[in-house]
């Protein structure tokens, strides 16, 4: 029955029940009760592990006194996460250094608790994969993990210039999956600067299109986090 929990714990289990003396029914119940939980704990582990999130993302210790930050209010309701039962899109955008990984990443987090998939990626990662799927065992892979995304962050999108091709198949990618997952996207170029970006109007117009569609687009203003906090050696 695969019930991997309870055999590699079963002695301990057992002494436990000897010395409280459940019921049949009970002891049956806390059994699969600490397989569910522990089924739990490595379905968490392994989705961390796949959702590659940076180091930083716990929204609990969210700096609310900086400068370019959002309010409680906002983030309580993001955080909340119906947005993403409905297929919505969020698009962070604003200068270096604002918050907008941080943010995406811990609402991915956030995500990956409640049981949903998400995957953090920057745009380089993408491009990668959408290149090597039908070269590479492990990017078609990650190509068919990401296609089955519930939530997907793409971070850094437009900040160096796409060429045609890779602009191409990041269209293709967008285009086969927005219907049925939540993007995050985080930019520091604004929605008219995209065409720049590609050097295709057209393209980049279709791209936002489909992101926009259902979206909540957040500006960020002020200096970087980082660089207002920066740490030094002595």
């Amino acid at each position: 029955m695969r019930l991997s929990g309870i055999s590699s714990n079963v002695a301990s289990l057992l002494e436990d029940a000897g010395q409280n003396a459940p019921s049949y029914d009970k002891f049956l119940s806390d059994l699969l009760s600490y397989e569910v939980r522990q089924r739990e704990n490595k379905r968490l582990v392994q989705q961390m592990k796949l959702a590659r999130l940076p180091l930083k993302h716990d929204l609990d210790s969210y700096d609310y006194g900086f400068e370019s930050a959002m309010s409680a209010t906002q983030l309580k309701q993001l955080r909340e996460l119906n947005w993403l039962d409905q297929c919505y899109n969020i698009m962070l955008s604003g200068p270096t250094g604002t918050g907008k990984t941080y943010i995406a990443a811990g609402l991915a987090y956030d995500a990956i608790c409640k049981g949903y998939k998400a995957f953090f990626r920057n745009m380089s990662d993408i491009l990668s994969t959408l290149r090597l799927k039908e070269l590479t065992a492990s990017a078609s892979k990650e190509f068919k993990r990401l296609s089955e995304a519930q939530l997907l962050i793409i971070d850094d999108v437009m900040t160096l210039p796409l060429g045609r091709e890779d602009g191409n198949r990041f269209f293709v990618f967008i285009n086969r999956i927005y219907e049925t997952t939540s993007f995050i996207i985080t930019t520091n170029k604004s929605p008219a600067e995209w065409a720049k970006s590609l050097d295709d109007e057209t393209l980049a117009t279709a791209i936002l299109d489909r992101l926009l569609y259902k979206c909540q687009l957040i500006q960020f203003h002020g200096p970087s986090y980082r660089m207002e906090n920066r740490q030094t050696i002595f």
